[in-house]
């Protein structure tokens, strides 16, 4: 059974208020059993302070770094990753030189990279960038490498018997066949991105999202804590997002599966009687045929959505 879209917006809202209101209740009744929630502040409290910080200007200096760093580190991950995730995928001389090294590294945490980058950056600034930009290019690496090498080689046949060269097999097949395999790991590297700068930002940051909540850790502001928290919340699902909605918009053309949750089947389709080639189809009996089709194209695309 299929929802209306409202009906989705309106139980997504349900889930939020409701922990919301079972934080609040928690916090509020001072609840003490197994987890101290005596400790946290309640709902009210992280709301008063929200207010007082959009009405600072320190707050919007905090998101402009902390959305400058996150922006410069994942655009340079995205080129060099998919670039050398091409180059690795396509070239075994590529894959020989670089691959060990690659794989050595990759295992390594970004945020362990710290000290390295205050030793090898001259200002802070850029070893946050750096280790911001090494944390989303190991996912976006792996992820093209896969993409690409799971390419039907039909396709790059086809496109070499009409004479393309290296080029255009890149432009026509390689990329394009690859979109969706790289939005993947552009999705897993922003997440990452921001676990990493926000750590950062904390260590050896000056101004921005992870730096003031850090401060306010350190001067026993817990309702300061949460809304640290939050905005860094909301500013991760908002990066997921658009970078989700881009990929989608660049593969458009890619088929659609239609979701179906798990325990449910989909009610058999009614089977049509076939019309003798001796007799005219019933016009009756042609438009439901037709009104049924169009009911599942649209449950298909409605259950995508969900």
């Amino acid at each position: 059974m299929t929802r209306h879209p409202l009906v989705r917006y309106a139980l997504r809202t349900a889930s939020l208020a409701a922990l919301l209101g079972l934080w609040q209740v928690l916090t509020s009744l001072n609840v003490d059993l197994w987890l101290r929630f005596s400790q946290f502040p309640t709902v009210a409290d992280v709301a008063r302070a929200f207010a007082g910080r959009l009405t600072g200007g320190d707050y919007w200096t905090d998101l402009t770094d902390s959305l400058t760093r996150i922006l410069t580190g994942f655009a340079l991950a995205a080129v060099l990753g998919v670039t050398t995730g091409v180059l690795v995928a396509r070239s075994r001389l590529a894959e020989d030189l670089l691959g060990p090294v690659l794989e050595v590294i990759r295992p390594i945490p970004a945020i362990a990279l710290v000290p390295v980058a205050i030793l090898l950056f001259p200002s802070n600034e850029q070893g946050i960038v750096f280790i911001t930009c090494t944390a989303a290019f190991f996912p976006v690496l792996v992820s093209t490498r896969h993409a690409v090498r799971a390419l039907p080689p039909v396709w790059e046949e086809a496109v070499r018997t009409m004479g393309g060269g290296r080029l255009r097999i890149l432009g026509s097949v390689v990329l394009p066949g690859a979109l969706p395999g790289i939005f993947g790991g552009l999705s897993v590297g922003i997440g990452v991105s921001w676990i990493c700068v926000i750590s950062a930002e904390m260590i050896s940051g000056q101004y921005g999202v992870g730096y003031r909540t850090w401060q306010d850790y350190t001067v026993v502001n817990y309702p300061g804590v949460f809304v640290g928290m939050v905005t860094i919340g909301v500013l991760g699902w908002v990066t997921s997002t658009a970078v989700e909605l881009l990929g989608r918009r660049l593969t458009h053309w890619l088929p659609r599966a239609s979701y179906v949750p798990a325990g449910r089947t989909r009610a058999p389709r009614p089977v049509t009687a076939t019309v003798p080639a001796d007799r005219e189809p019933d016009p009756e009996h042609q438009a439901q045929r037709e009104q049924q089709g169009e009911k599942d194209t649209e449950e298909a695309r409605d259950e995508h959505l969900v």
